[in-house]
């Protein structure tokens, strides 16, 4: 099953090449910002993460909820952590 996860963007890496570093459960990984270049992201922005590409922007609340829910099913939860935390972004 493929999830799209709530990050936290902790930094921008490289805004020419829209990428930077989201921290999913405490894993901190370089994610694409290129499907979101058309809206401002920064530092503090939570996004929705599939597969090292950053889907969509939503807010604080959202991502609680979310993550909250996603901890309930246990290891699609924990595998979707185990995928962001071995993912590159080229």
């Amino acid at each position: 099953m493929c999830l799209g996860i709530p990050g936290e963007v902790v930094e921008v890496v490289d805004p020419v090449a829209h990428l930077a570093t989201v921290a999913v459960s405490g894993v901190k990984r370089t994610v694409s910002l290129a499907l979101l270049a058309d809206e401002p992201v920064g530092v503090g922005d939570w996004v929705l993460v599939h597969v090292g590409f950053a889907m969509g922007v939503i807010d604080a609340e959202e991502a609680a909820q979310t993550l909250a829910a996603m901890r309930h099913l246990g290891t699609v939860f924990t595998d979707e952590v185990a995928a962001f935390e071995g993912s590159v972004v080229a």
